[in-house]
């Protein structure tokens, strides 16, 4: 298990007034992705696979806070196996939010409350065959 943060969430009220807040602010490349009702949002330069191409930061997204349990920004942490993480999590006082849901063919995502009560992600990447 990495362990390592590798993506946020940022939840907003108003999608068009975040976007262009969060590009004007930072500069960040933000790309809507309506069908999912989620905005990419790259702080960094990204390679054709979509991958950062330095090191240092993290890569991003936005959702509609009607649509999520997090009143507030989630910070995703890299795992082995979404699943077996819920289980440890669990075990430790933590409650799943959301199970292990594929995010196309690239892994997979959880969410828990964790025992401070804050929302978190867990991310899986899909292994390559």
């Amino acid at each position: 298990m990495s362990g390592r943060v590798v993506h946020f969430e940022i939840p907003f009220e108003d999608g068009d007034r975040a976007r262009e807040f969060y590009r004007e602010a930072f500069g960040w490349n933000l790309m809507v992705m309506p069908e999912v009702s989620y905005t990419m949002a790259a702080t960094g330069p990204m390679n054709e696979q979509g991958r950062t191409t330095e090191p240092g930061y993290i890569n991003g997204g936005m959702f509609d806070r009607s649509l999520g349990d997090a009143a507030g920004p989630v910070v995703t942490i890299e795992v082995d196996n979404v699943d077996d993480a819920l289980a440890t999590i669990e075990k430790l006082g933590g409650t799943t939010v959301a199970g292990r849901t594929a995010v196309g063919d690239m892994g997979f995502s959880g969410y828990y409350k964790d025992t401070e009560g804050n929302i978190m992600g867990l991310w899986e990447t899909a292994r390559q065959v």
